[in-house]
């Protein structure tokens, strides 16, 4: 069981050259606009007001790093980053805006030395879209270990998860076990995300998403 002593916002950095390894691993969150991102955070971290969260898409416009303390099975804790990327997708967002949103996280993914993995967060009740195959496909080709999770999970009922999780693993190719599901108001899977992202940190997870 992983248990999460701590959390805390560290900083923000408003573009990737100004990028500084905090020499801890690093566990990076991308997803599109609305998906989720900041409540999935404070869901792991047990702190609704960690990160800052919104109705309207696009609000992160920066990169930002949280520390996380966590204790497993009572042992002694381990520290890693959690990277909160800017959302990708908002249709409304001036072009120049978008771009530069592009930018911040792929200048972050050349940038970073620390990262152990990603977790790309689609929204269980749609099929994942273009820019979330695209970020998936772009995380592969980097060979970036990714974890697949779908939020909302409170939306849906059981039949409709298993039937949601099929497409969604058809989508990306991948094995349905490999992804997870969540929700950030019943905190359904959160256990498991947390053990997966710390297999990450401890340097033990198999990275074949296959299968």
């Amino acid at each position: 069981m992983v248990n999460v002593k701590e959390a805390k916002f560290i900083s923000s950095r408003a573009d990737a050259a100004a990028y500084e390894s905090f020499s801890l691993p690093e566990i990076a969150v991308v997803g599109r606009s609305n998906v989720g991102k900041s409540s999935f955070i404070n869901m792991l971290a047990n702190n609704k007001k960690l990160a800052k969260t919104s109705s309207t898409p696009g609000r992160t416009r920066l990169v930002n790093f949280f520390k996380f303390t966590v204790a497993e099975n009572n042992n002694n804790n381990n520290s890693f980053m959690l990277v909160d990327l800017p959302g990708y997708g908002y249709a409304k967002a001036a072009h120049d805006e978008q771009n530069r949103w592009k930018s911040m996280i792929e200048g972050y993914f050349e940038k970073t030395k620390d990262l152990k993995s990603v977790v790309l967060l689609v929204d269980i009740r749609h099929e994942p879209t273009i820019k979330d195959l695209q970020m998936f496909d772009y995380l592969f080709r980097c060979n970036i270990a990714t974890t697949v999770v779908a939020t909302k999970a409170d939306k849906l009922s059981k039949s409709q998860i298993n039937k949601s999780k099929i497409e969604i693993a058809k989508a990306f190719k991948i094995g349905i076990n490999n992804v997870f599901v969540c929700s950030s108001e019943t905190r359904v899977g959160k256990e498991q995300i947390l053990e997966r992202m710390m297999q990450f940190v401890e340097g033990g997870a198999n990275e074949n998403l296959g299968d």
